[in-house]
């Protein structure tokens, strides 16, 4: 997945996100609690990438999967609605809640601060592994 390039002059990093990570080694982490300063308009996908937790997403990011699949538990109001796609695909997810949401259509907005919690089931089950 490309990250996009951010103005930073325009959106500077102030907005706190906080990633919960179920199982830290699972994507590529030792801590289970991780924060960052984010600029408006990064998605939580491209955050997390950005900061090396490796949430999978076998799309690219283009919600067309349902493997970038977290839960937002605090901070709903400073990430951009859900579409209908985004709410169907979401719904192949295991695990819904009322709080999930697919990382790569979350585009943060608002002030924050937000609370992500990356599930330690969210596998992509066809991933090739490196032999």
């Amino acid at each position: 997945m490309h990250i996009r390039e951010i103005d930073t002059a325009k959106y500077p990093a102030t907005v706190a996100v906080q990633f919960l990570l179920e199982d830290p080694e699972g994507v590529g982490q030792e801590k289970a609690q991780l924060e960052f300063k984010a600029p408006r308009t990064r998605t939580l996908l491209e955050l997390a990438l950005e900061h090396g937790i490796n949430i999978e997403h076998a799309c690219g990011g283009v919600c067309a999967c349902s493997t970038c699949h977290v839960h937002v538990e605090k901070g709903m109001d400073s990430l951009t609605e859900a579409t209908e796609a985004e709410e169907d695909r979401v719904e192949e997810a295991p695990g819904l809640s009322r709080n999930s949401r697919l990382s790569c259509q979350c585009e943060i907005t608002g002030n924050g601060p937000i609370v992500v919690r990356v599930p330690a089931w969210n596998r992509n089950a066809v991933k090739e592994v490196p032999h």
